[in-house]
């Protein structure tokens, strides 16, 4: 990218002036997702400025979660929230008939390729908003599954499950691979028909273990889903907890005026 000069009348301060210019460059298109940004000292040199100067230009930047630092390698402009997530579509019943889960869908239709890891299977007590939703008593405990989302092989969103035992125990709910379509696949063949969930969202700054395992630069907000989902029977069949990288997200939702 052809970088511009300073102006020197100009009221802002240097470091605006450069991280305006970089701010620019990614919205025309001339620093595309995943491209690197010139370094501090091409900065420098090329806006004759202090370190401090460049590394705050740069800094801001991060700040707004345009662009991520990878250690040892550089500054990357962020790749474009990938996941559209179409609230009124993702749980429904064709993508578990076609042995996908939600993730996997959404990920399908966005034109990205999803992935998963850090895959932690369980049994302990469940958090107290959790066991009030599943309606179990204070002795009761759950079937826990941990992962970690990926879209182009970034991490975006991390997702605990919360099962009751009596549900997920002797199923593949409690193994490794689920198999397809998921959880709620498993839970439908066993007879738990899904009927409806609900979802609060909220958002916040992410704890330093979630800026870890999601990447996140300073600055960065993260998006939390709690969902419940309910069988025809009105049981509450499992709570999961989801943080999502909120520059990684669309959140949309479709709903009838009336």
């Amino acid at each position: 990218m052809a970088l511009g000069s300073l102006d020197r009348s100009d009221d802002r301060a240097p470091y605006r002036q450069i991280a305006d210019q970089l701010r620019t460059a990614i919205d025309r298109g001339d620093l595309a997702a995943g491209d690197k940004l010139p370094s501090e000292a091409e900065l420098m040199r090329h806006y004759d400025v202090a370190r401090m100067t460049a590394r705050q230009a740069i800094q801001e930047l991060r700040a707004e979660g345009r662009v991520v630092a990878e250690q040892g390698r550089g500054v990357f402009v962020r790749l474009p929230a990938p996941v559209r997530r179409l609230a009124s579509d993702r749980f429904a019943r064709r993508h578990r008939d076609a042995g996908q889960a939600a993730f996997l869908a959404e990920a399908e239709k966005a034109g990205v390729t999803p992935g998963v890891d850090e895959i932690h299977v369980g049994r302990g007590p469940a958090p107290d908003l959790v066991r009030e939703r599943l309606k179990l008593d204070e002795a009761a405990d759950v079937v826990i599954r941990s992962r970690r989302y990926l879209a182009e092989g970034q991490p975006v969103e991390t997702a605990v499950s919360y099962i009751p035992v009596d549900l997920a125990e002797g199923t593949p709910i409690a193994e490794q691979d689920t198999g397809p379509g998921g959880i709620y696949a498993r839970l439908e063949e066993s007879g738990h028909m899904l009927d409806r969930f609900t979802e609060e969202i909220t958002a916040r700054m992410p704890t330093a273990d979630e800026r870890r395992r999601l990447k996140l630069g300073p600055g960065t907000p993260v998006l939390t889903v709690l969902r419940t989902a309910y069988d025809t029977d009105g049981r509450a069949v499992e709570v999961c907890d989801t943080v999502k990288a909120a520059p990684a997200y669309v959140l949309e939702y479709d709903f009838p005026a009336r």
